[in-house]
């Protein structure tokens, strides 16, 4: 079982934390993960709030990618709606050369009304079609090595990409699937499915199924495992665990809310959300408290024995997965999330590793 660290960079929760100090952590964590056996560190790609700000992932990956051996990076994800898919291709190719192969690809397209707001240009009712278009573009420019596309959003003469890839992209694509539609996208990619641990896991069961039959009608071949990002706090201590791993994560839950907006009307007449739409109806009959029980129950945080509950739980619901848990956020001390990561690895991972 693949195990990696997401990475965030999110300052909401924490009191007069600079940009540099998430900075500072945020790079910390990863290099300490690599020492401690993690599989892989993914970055995510925001702009401009405190929920979480890294303007460009395969920037800051290609510092980690340096200062490391042996540990794959990968993104989570380039949100192609707010990127060029020419230069897109050009720093996954050269991110991918510089750190020996050890690159994953992952897209997604974006549900932030406030961070599409200050792209010009671009809309967000755009969305779909923009990650359709782009993301065909950028994977085959991976094979080819050529960049080309007639479609009225990325129109582009055939262009060499240089450095040309060296490798094959194939088996290292990751997709962002928390709607139909992008369960749909990501079989076509032939990408692994990517999901967050924000609903009882039960109900996401056919979308995994879904991915899974379409992955092998369109492409041949039998759908790798899914990848799961939890938000996660592990503690040997459970009184510990269960105050304060719920506290660093209602806070965290809390700027997910204010970013995207999910209790809000704007989904309902938006091309491409649909699903959210119908999501942001349900949570909007919901409170507060009913929305934080649900996603406790449905992320990963306690002692270690309890957290290897939770995951085996998954594990026979729907079979293998790889894990993404990101280990701060919510307003955690930088010195307790560093422990989280720690005894995470000394006493989960061999465990799960093992399945």
């Amino acid at each position: 079982m693949d195990v990696g660290v997401q990475t965030v960079f999110a300052s909401h929760g924490w009191s007069a934390i600079s940009d540099a100090q998430v900075y500072e952590e945020d790079t910390a964590l990863a290099l300490l993960a690599e020492q401690l056996g993690y599989d892989c560190i993914w970055a995510v790609e925001h702009h401009f709030f405190d929920y979480s700000f890294c303007p460009d992932n395969t920037q800051w990956l290609a510092y980690i990618a340096g200062r490391t051996q042996r540990i794959g990076i990968g993104t989570a994800a380039v949100i192609l709606p707010w990127n060029d898919p020419l230069r897109v291709a050009e720093k996954i190719s050269l991110l991918d050369h510089l750190s020996g192969g050890r690159l994953r690809f992952g897209m997604g397209r974006g549900l932030s009304r406030r961070e599409y707001a200050n792209f010009r240009g671009i809309g967000m009712e755009e969305s779909r079609a923009r990650f359709d278009e782009a993301s065909a573009m950028i994977t085959q420019a991976l094979e080819t090595g050529f960049m080309e596309g007639d479609g009225p959003f990325y129109p582009q003469p055939r262009t060499p990409i240089r450095p040309r890839p060296a490798r094959s992209f194939k088996g290292r694509l990751y997709s962002v699937a928390n709607s139909d539609d992008s369960v749909t996208a990501a079989a076509r990619l032939q990408a692994r499915m990517v999901m967050f641990a924000d609903r009882a896991w039960p109900k996401r069961l056919p979308q995994i199924e879904s991915w899974r039959a379409q992955y092998r009608e369109l492409n041949g071949e039998d759908a790798p495992p899914p990848v799961i990002s939890d938000f996660v706090y592990c503690c040997a201590d459970e009184r510990e665990a269960e105050e304060k791993g719920p506290v660093y994560l209602a806070t965290y839950l809390e700027s997910i809310l204010e970013h995207y907006e999910l209790r809000g009307d704007h989904f309902d007449d938006l091309a491409g959300h649909e699903a959210y739409a119908k999501a942001a109806t349900v949570l909007r009959r919901m409170s507060q408290t009913q929305f934080l029980e649900g996603y406790l129950e449905a992320t990963a945080y306690g002692t270690p024995a309890q957290i290897i509950e939770k995951f085996r739980a998954r594990y026979e619901l729907f079979g293998a997965f790889e894990a993404a848990p990101a280990f701060r956020f919510g307003g955690m001390p930088f010195d307790e999330a560093a422990a989280s990561l720690t005894l995470f690895a000394e006493e989960v991972l061999p465990e799960i590793r093992g399945w």
